[in-house]
C-alpha cells in the first residue's frame, strides 16, 4: 500500500478535524469573505508528484495555491446566478454523503437504504410544495439535468401519441415546442435531446412589463398544429424578473388539448412555501412534469435539484431510461430502481443534504426563509424605486431585483458600475439585458441575508455612482 495512503488511513481522524477546523473558520467569516477576487490567477500548472504528497501536505499546497480565490458565494451578499447558501444541516448531510459514498439505485430488500432515503425527501419535497403524492421524483445535478429528465420523458410520450418509440426508433420527423420565456438550460435540454431549439414556436408575453405567456396568444397557436401533440414550456419563475405562467389558464387549456406540459420551476417554486405568494403557484399541480432546484432556494450544497414526473407516465419513464440491456438488473418494470427512472446510472446520494436541512428546519423554518428573501427583495426595490440614480426595470414580484440606472444616456456606463460595485467583493450581481435596458440583476435566496446587507449595499451603491458621475 502507498505508505502516503497507509499513514492517511490511519490518521484520518486527525486529518477530519483539521478539514472540520479549517471549513469551521470559513463559515464563521463568510459574511466577511470576499465575494469577487479582481486577481485570481493561478501560479503555475501543478506537477503530478511521483509518489504522491500526503493529505496534510496536499492541503498545505491547496491553502497557498487556491483558498484565497475562493470567494463567498454561499455567503449573505453573494445576489448573483439565483445562488443559495448551505444551512447547517444540508452541510452535516453532504459530510455524511461523502462518508457513507453510497449509490442510491434499488428500493428492494437486499440494497442499501440510500434510495429509499431519496424516495423520503421527495415526499418531503412533495409536502413543502404541497404537490400531490401523484408525482414521481428523483435528484440530479441541477436544473439543467431536471428540465432534460422531464423533457426526456415529455419526447418519449409525443412520439407514442404519434405511434412512435423514440426511445428505441430515435429522433425523426418534427417536434414542436410551444414557450414563451425560457431558461436557457430548457433551450440546452432540447439540444441534448435531439428535439432541436429551432423547433420553438415562439409565444407572445402578456402585455404590461410582462415575461408571462399569452394566454390567448397561446390558444391560437394551438389551434394552427391542428390536433397535433406538442410540448409546453411554462415558467414558474423567469430569470429576470421572475414572473409566472397563468397555471390555472394553461389547465384549463389541458382539458381541450393533447400536449405535454413541462414547468420550470427551478427557484420560483418555492413560492408555495409563502402564504402570501403562493398563489402564483396556483394550477401547477396539473403539469405532467416539473424542475425544481434545491441548490437555489432549499439553501443545500450544489448539485443538488429534482425532477417531478407524474406517477401515470412511470411506464414512459422506464422506456426513456431503463438499462434494458443488463439483465443481471433485473425486470425494470417489476422493482422500482433509479437506474431506469433518470439518466445517470451511477450517483451519489444527493438527497441526503435536503433531507437532513427539511428535517433540521421544516415548514415553517423554510416559510421563514421564502419569506423574508422576499422581503429583502421587496425594500431593495423600494429603496431604487426611490432613488435619484436608479430605477427598477419590472416590478418585484417575488425574490428577484432587475434594476438599472435611471438617467437613460448613461446606459453605456451600465457595465462600468457593476464591475466597480463587484470588485469591491462585498456583494456581487449579475449583469442582463430586459426591455431593451442594460441592466443589473440582484437575486435573493440565501438563508444568512439580513437587513444589514441591503442597506450596506445601497450604500456602496450610492458611494460608487457618485465616483463615476
Amino acid at each position: 500500500m502507498n505508505e502516503h495512503l497507509k499513514n492517511d488511513s490511519a490518521n484520518i481522524g486527525n486529518l477530519l478535524n483539521i478539514i472540520k477546523e479549517q471549513g469551521t473558520d470559513y463559515l464563521n467569516s463568510i459574511e466577511e469573505r470576499l465575494t469577487s477576487v479582481i486577481n485570481n490567477t493561478i501560479s503555475e500548472r501543478q506537477e503530478l508528484p511521483e509518489s504522491g504528497l500526503g493529505t496534510e501536505e496536499a492541503l498545505r499546497v491547496f491553502n497557498e495555491k487556491f483558498e484565497p480565490t475562493m470567494v463567498g458565494s454561499g455567503g449573505p451578499r453573494y445576489w448573483g446566478f439565483v445562488t443559495g447558501g448551505a444551512t447547517p444541516a444540508s452541510i452535516a448531510g453532504d459530510w455524511l454523503t461523502t462518508v457513507y459514498d453510497q449509490n442510491p439505485q434499488s428500493v428492494t430488500e437486499q440494497g442499501d437504504a440510500s434510495a429509499k432515503i431519496e424516495m423520503e425527501t421527495i415526499q418531503l419535497l412533495l409536502k413543502l410544495l404541497q404537490l400531490p403524492e401523484s408525482f414521481l421524483g428523483g435528484f440530479v445535478s441541477g436544473a439543467t439535468m431536471s428540465n432534460f429528465t422531464c423533457l426526456a420523458v415529455g419526447r418519449q410520450w409525443l412520439g407514442k401519441e404519434q405511434g412512435r418509440d423514440i426511445a428505441k426508433e430515435g429522433v425523426s420527423g418534427t417536434v414542436k415546442v410551444l414557450t414563451a420565456t425560457p431558461h436557457s438550460s430548457s433551450i440546452k435540454s432540447l439540444s441534448l435531446l435531439g428535439l432541436g431549439s429551432g423547433n420553438i414556436i415562439k409565444i407572445k408575453t402578456e402585455e404590461g412589463n410582462r415575461e408571462a405567456i399569452h394566454i390567448k396568444d397561446l390558444e391560437e397557436n394551438i389551434l394552427k398544429l391542428n390536433g397535433g401533440p406538442f410540448i409546453l414550456i411554462s415558467s414558474g419563475g423567469t430569470v429576470n424578473t421572475v414572473d409566472f405562467d397563468d397555471f390555472k389558464a394553461i389547465s384549463r387549456l389541458k382539458e381541450k388539448y393533447n400536449f405535454w406540459w413541462h414547468i420550470d420551476a427551478a427557484f420560483g417554486g418555492f413560492a408555495a412555501c409563502s402564504e402570501t405568494h403562493q398563489h402564483l403557484v396556483e394550477g401547477w399541480e396539473y403539469a405532467d412534469s416539473i424542475t425544481v432546484d434545491c441548490h437555489k432556494w432549499l439553501n443545500v450544497p450544489y448539485e443538488s435539484a429534482v425532477f417531478l414526473i407524474k406517477e401515470q407516465y412511470k411506464i414512459l419513464q422506464v422506456e426513456t431510461f431503463q438499462n434494458s440491456n443488463a439483465p443481471y438488473l433485473g425486470d425494470p418494470l417489476e422493482n422500482f430502481s433509479y437506474l431506469n427512472f433518470l439518466p445517470e446510472n451511477s450517483r451519489r446520494l444527493k438527497a441526503l443534504p435536503a433531507w437532513f436541512s427539511l428535517m433540521a428546519y421544516g415548514k415553517k423554518g423554510y416559510q421563514e426563509i421564502v419569506d423574508n428573501n422576499i422581503t429583502w427583495a421587496q425594500q431593495f426595490g423600494q429603496m431604487i424605486e426611490n432613488s435619484h440614480d436608479f430605477k427598477l426595470l419590472a416590478p418585484v414580484r417575488l425574490n428577484t431585483v432587475c434594476f438599472t440606472l435611471k438617467d437613460d444616456t448613461r446606459q453605456n456606463e451600465v457595465e462600468q458600475f457593476l464591475e466597480k460595485l463587484n470588485d469591491t467583493g462585498k456583494v456581487f450581481m449579475t449583469p442582463t439585458f430586459y426591455n431593451q435596458h442594460k441592466g443589473i440583476r440582484a437575486a435573493f435566496v440565501n438563508w444568512m441575508t439580513s437587513e444589514k446587507d441591503i442597506r450596506q449595499v445601497f450604500d456602496l451603491m450610492n458611494e460608487i455612482i457618485a465616483e463615476i458621475q
